[in-house]
């Protein structure tokens, strides 16, 4: 049969998911606590329906069948992250060797499925001790990561080319330290700037590292989100708005892991408000030597900015939204069940951003996908969930895609979030994105939904 979007040979088709939300087994065999364990424990209430993150999907006990079935739906890749406070119970001192154990049967079992193991090593999920004293606010945290990520490479590193420092850094801080939806719920413009800078600090140190454990054929990079600011209009007073909007939320991790340094625009921004982070001489060496191999994108939706229309309430802390209103664009297509809007071309803008401004880094979407509310309801009498709107939404970022590859953009592969319906943070169950199904009502049973199928086609074919 002809395709008309045929992908380029060797194209990671996959998915990508995060230890917390899949692993389950928060108090088993060693593990210690991590920043969700102990906020659940304080305020469940803070969780849809309740739910923590003590059993989540049970991939723990059950990698073997999840696995079977990532072969089953057509993976030649797979995105895990290992758990900090799993490996490493308190962050800094034993290695916990059931966790090893654990590891290495995932990761040996998928090769032998031929699914590659692509290896991140933060993902939200900061060892509850070494938050106590600060987290990313405090450098000594910076050095047990780097710690950390030598022994992951040491003991990993012969089977796993493919590394990650972070997933979406901009997350924490924004959740942690601006908007109050992450641990430790903290309001702060100066300590959030601070957590970025120290994040990219740590991002730098593990690169270093990385190299000096000359992995064969091993590559290093970073997992971002980057949410395209369009303007409301082509205003100045708008496109300055934008620009404020990309420099904080995007270019604030990505050049510097990118280029090897910050925005001289960015720098001017935090001068000009006072902002500036506390930095150490060596830092600007650190960063400029260790820039990345390869990037992962996250995408999901776009950001829409528009100048601000009141001046902002100098008795409140300081936001980014001080310099920026947010936009809702009359008629856009939406996820209603997520209250995203659905934007497929933002992807193809990402791709050729990346291509004309950031010297075509190797890279590939490492997350993608659409998260619905209630999809029991979609189940048909054969008991399979039929997700058509899931595989609409693929195709069409997928034909997006095929476009940027079309002009040149170094795109190697689209990793769907997620590869099962996974425990999402605090809310937990609410929007299932899966390929799998997980009936929480029994036994964390898995099926294939439709989509799942279809994907595995996609992958076979290498296009559609």
């Amino acid at each position: 049969m002809t395709l008309q979007y045929q992908f380029p040979e060797g194209f990671w088709w996959g998915s990508a998911t995060s230890a917390t939300q899949i692993e389950g087994a928060a108090h088993e065999d060693g593990k210690g606590l991590n920043i969700w364990d102990y906020w659940f424990e304080q305020e469940p209430n803070r969780f849809f329906d309740g739910i923590g993150p003590e059993n989540t999907s049970d991939f723990y006990h059950r990698y073997q069948e999840d696995i079977r079935l990532m072969k089953e739906t057509g993976h030649n890749t797979f995105r895990l992250s290992i758990s900090w406070s799993r490996l490493i119970p308190g962050g800094i001192e034993n290695i916990n060797e059931k966790a090893v154990d654990f590891y290495n049967r995932v990761i040996d079992e998928l090769i032998k499925n031929d699914i590659e193991p692509f290896v991140n090593l933060f993902h939200f999920d900061m060892p509850f001790e070494l938050q106590q004293i600060g987290g990313w606010e405090n450098r000594k945290v910076i050095d047990a990561y780097a710690h950390y990520a030598r022994i992951c490479f040491e003991l990993f590193g012969d089977r796993v080319k493919k590394w990650f420092t972070f997933n979406e850094p901009i997350v924490p801080v924004e959740g942690g330290y601006l908007y109050d939806f992450h641990y430790p719920n903290i309001i702060d413009f100066r300590k959030a700037i601070q957590v970025a800078y120290h994040t990219i600090v740590a991002h730098a140190k593990a690169v270093q590292v990385f190299k000096q454990a000359s992995i064969q054929n091993g590559k290093i990079g970073i997992i971002l989100n980057l949410t395209p600011s369009y303007p409301r209009s082509q205003h100045p007073a708008d496109l300055k708005a934008a620009n404020i909007c990309d420099l904080l939320f995007n270019r604030s991790f990505l050049d510097p892991a990118v280029k090897g340094e910050y925005p001289a625009e960015l720098i001017e921004l935090l001068k000009e408000y006072s902002y500036l982070p506390v930095i150490e001489n060596s830092d600007a060496t650190l960063i400029k030597n260790n820039t990345i191999d390869i990037l992962g994108v996250n995408y999901y939706q776009p950001r829409r900015v528009k100048a601000k229309a009141h001046l902002p309430n100098p008795y409140a802390p300081f936001m980014p939204e001080n310099l920026f209103d947010n936009y809702e664009m009359p008629g856009r297509k939406m996820n209603r069940h997520r209250g995203w809007e659905i934007y497929e071309k933002g992807i193809y803008d990402i791709a050729m951003n990346l291509k004309e401004n950031y010297g075509n880094v190797e890279c590939f979407i490492s997350e993608n996908g659409i998260g619905v509310e209630g999809e029991e309801t979609f189940r048909n009498a054969d008991g399979m969930i039929e997700d058509d709107y899931r595989i609409t939404f693929i195709q069409e970022h997928l034909k997006w895609l095929y476009k940027a590859i079309q002009e040149g953009a170094n795109m190697k592969g689209y990793h769907m979030w997620t590869f099962m319906d996974n425990w999402s943070w605090s809310n937990a169950y609410k929007n299932r994105y899966g390929f799998i199904s997980i009936d929480l009502h029994h036994h964390c049973e898995r099926s294939i939904k439709k989509s799942g199928y279809w994907f595995k086609q996609v992958a076979e074919n290498n296009g559609f």
